[in-house]
């Protein structure tokens, strides 16, 4: 939904919204960047990755003004912690000398664009190549204008024309089509050059998280869950679904989050059985259970928190039932991880390991639905995801969690004959001995400390 249709909303979420709309303005300087040595580690891991050749990444467009905050690209920001739009990357791998060819060092040379004067009179002045200490404000070796960079790879294919053909980039953007015609033409080659999607490898480093990537997610997390407090102080019958959605979005902001990590979701009576309701359109009856979805970025770094509340402040016999028996599941998930070996986003049970089977297993031995049917097949998604820069960072599901991840368990059941939905979701960290680590425990979850919550 466009930020214009939003602002119509009650004066909880027009107020969250303008808060959110002014992080945004503001997060260009205002992220908490970790210190230069760390993207630096983190570019050398990359160039190790290209098998001798060159990558070139792309920073994120300026946004309309008019509709959205600006956010950098995830794999330009994990490699720079740069959030200015419109700049490149390139990262030159080391080679050692072969034949005629001398050996080439590892470079990497970060490109600015030209100044748009009049644009930076709305969005602030921005750095170029030609700015005092560019490479040290930028935490690069070297700092280029961005004309240069079609002119650098010529350079490096006038040296070596096999590096025409070892180009790593992102291939299905406009900017990296539009580099390799030009590599193209400028090198009379018969035909344009593949680029390898350099998102494969970034993605393999993104999995693992380290000392200031925590930091942040739990500050997001934190943040997050101050929010999730908020929203069960809030919860009443004849409150709105919006009004919740809006608190939560003000008490995120209030506790230093650029935006939230997604819509939240607030959905009551049968709309907490559908898993991505969004339009938070209803008014919340007495007697309905509404599950909560929200949760914050904190510096690009996301947390994902879902909690399942009593609108009237007390669980019924039967949705305790269901809730208890959904927390048990998510214990023994967790119980029953193992790094190294447990699977995560499992909901065809392929890995008899599997958090999923787990929590599967656990929900069709505790609980029957009304027709005496196990509870199993109301489970209908992946308990888990990674967790990172991106709510859902990037993992090969196919692969066991290892150490250093960071990642939801979620359970959750949802049964429309009976308007219960059910969904317990928190953020975890399998440590370096792979002891899992919940980064948002300091938010309740037993059924009885979340009525207790709700009256505070």
């Amino acid at each position: 939904m466009c930020l214009r249709t939003r602002l119509k909303m009650n004066l909880h979420f027009r107020s969250a919204l303008l808060l959110l709309a002014l992080a945004g303005a503001a997060s260009l300087h205002a992220l908490d960047r970790q210190p230069t040595a760390d993207y630096r580690a983190r570019r050398v891991a990359l160039a190790d990755k290209l098998n001798g050749g060159i990558a070139v990444l792309f920073a994120a467009e300026e946004p309309l003004l008019d509709f959205m905050p600006y956010r950098q690209d995830e794999d330009f920001y994990y490699l720079t912690g740069w959030n200015e739009p419109g700049a490149a990357l390139l990262i030159q791998a080391p080679v050692p000398a072969d034949g005629t060819h001398p050996a080439r060092p590892y470079r990497e040379v970060m490109f600015l664009p030209t100044r748009n004067l009049h644009m930076e009179l709305y969005t602030g002045k921005k750095l170029d190549a030609a700015s005092p200490d560019a490479p040290q404000v930028a935490g690069v070796d070297e700092v280029k204008p961005m004309t240069d960079l079609a002119l650098s790879i010529n350079q490096l294919a006038a040296e070596n024309r096999a590096v025409a053909y070892h180009i790593w980039s992102e291939p299905d953007t406009e900017q990296a089509k539009a580099l390799v015609q030009w590599t193209a033409t400028t090198l009379g080659m018969d035909s344009a050059p593949t680029f390898a999607d350099v998102r494969t490898p970034v993605h393999q480093l993104r999995v693992t998280k380290d000392a200031g990537e925590l930091a942040l997610l739990h500050k997001a997390s934190d943040a997050s869950v101050q929010a999730q407090f908020a929203m069960m102080k809030s919860v009443h019958p004849g409150q709105k679904e919006r009004t919740v959605a809006g608190i939560i979005l003000e008490k995120l902001m209030e506790n230093g989050v650029e935006r939230p990590s997604y819509a939240p979701i607030v959905g009551s009576g049968e709309k907490s059985t559908e898993l991505h309701y969004s339009d938070n359109s209803q008014t919340m009856q007495a007697g309905d259970v509404v599950v909560v979805d929200a949760a914050g970025e904190y510096s690009m770094y996301a947390s994902d928190i879902t909690r399942t509340v009593p609108v009237s402040g007390h669980f019924t016999p039967r949705q305790r039932e269901i809730y208890d028996i959904v927390l048990g599941a998510q214990k023994a998930a967790m119980e029953g991880f193992v790094a190294g070996k447990s699977h995560i986003n499992d909901p065809q049970h392929k890995y008899p390991d599997s958090l999923d089977t787990i929590a599967w297993n656990y929900m069709n031995a505790h609980g029957k639905d009304l027709h005496g049917e196990p509870l199993g097949k109301y489970f209908i998604h992946g308990i888990g995801h990674s967790v990172g820069i991106n709510v859902h960072d990037p993992f090969d599901y196919s692969q066991p969690i290892p150490k250093g991840m960071v990642f939801t368990i979620e359970p959750g059941i949802y049964i429309p004959e009976e308007k219960i939905g059910v969904r317990i979701e928190d953020v975890f960290y399998a440590d370096k001995d792979g002891k899992l680590i919940d980064l948002t425990e300091a938010l309740p979850k037993n059924a009885d400390a979340v009525e207790a919550a709700m009256k505070k």
